[in-house]
């Protein structure tokens, strides 16, 4: 038989024309039929809820993120808190620093003794860098 004859022809045709139909088969002048395997309102179903699973996890994330940063601004709190405590200590010490100090420098003996060691500290700072 010829490759070409007309019976293969028709019959190689036939097929064509049914696997083209199988192919486009469920479309219609202006678009797809609404008895496709899914509607659109299936489809937009199946997007909304992927777009909330994605709204969900970046909710989640957000609060995890928001409770972050709350433990953080509670610990910096904290450490200011402590830090005005100490810096209030440290001012208290500070003031009874001062006060003995002036009342050294009343005192006119004091005066001599306060000019002698800071002589002898200033003499050994002096030595001290000498020697290094």
């Amino acid at each position: 038989m010829n490759p070409r004859s007309p019976a293969l022809l028709n019959t190689v045709g036939f097929r064509d024309r049914n696997a083209r139909a199988a192919l486009f088969d469920g479309i219609e002048e202006g678009g797809i039929r609404a008895s496709s395997s899914y509607s659109s309102h299936e489809i937009d179903e199946q997007e909304n809820d992927q777009a909330m699973e994605g709204l969900q996890d970046r909710v989640i994330m957000l609060k995890r993120l928001s409770g972050d940063i709350h433990e953080e601004v509670d610990s910096h709190n904290r450490m200011l808190d402590r830090m005005g405590n100490d810096m209030d200590t440290s001012r208290g010490v500070l003031s009874g620093t001062m006060d003995k100090f002036k009342m050294v420098f009343e005192d006119k003996s004091s005066r001599r003794m306060f000019t002698l060691v800071a002589s002898f500290v200033a003499v050994f700072l002096v030595v001290y860098y000498l020697t290094r």
